[in-house]
């Protein structure tokens, strides 16, 4: 299913989402670090650092320091792979769960109110 929008709308719909999550007084995320977030949780385990950065095509430090505040936020947390002890895996937990759904909340709540483009 695709949602057209005209440019402006596009930007007041996002404009919205961003200010409805900023009341949920949730931890405020980078781009960077919501996208590797929503990676983690949208897309097929395993994840590891050297794949989040060929995914999103970001260099790996770049993806270890987000990973370095998600873990610290307990979004996502990372452990070492047993099978290869040169690669560290990334996993989910429930509380990056629940920020996801929540924050999927704010969306719905924003496509509510988002302002038509002008006429």
């Amino acid at each position: 299913m695709a949602i057209e929008f005209e440019p402006v709308s596009a930007l007041h719909f996002w404009r919205e989402t961003i200010v409805q999550s900023l009341r949920r007084e949730a931890p405020d995320l980078t781009t960077r670090q919501m996208a590797i977030l929503l990676t983690i949780y949208l897309t097929p385990p395993p994840h590891t650092v050297r794949g989040l950065a060929k995914a999103l095509n970001v260099s790996k430090p770049a993806v270890t320091r987000a990973l370095d505040r998600l873990g610290h936020l307990e979004l996502a947390r990372r452990r070492p792979d047993e099978g290869d002890r040169r690669s560290v895996l990334v996993q989910r937990t429930v509380k990056g769960s629940v920020y996801l759904n929540e924050f999927a909340d704010a969306i719905l709540a924003a496509a509510g109110t988002a302002q038509p483009s002008p006429s």
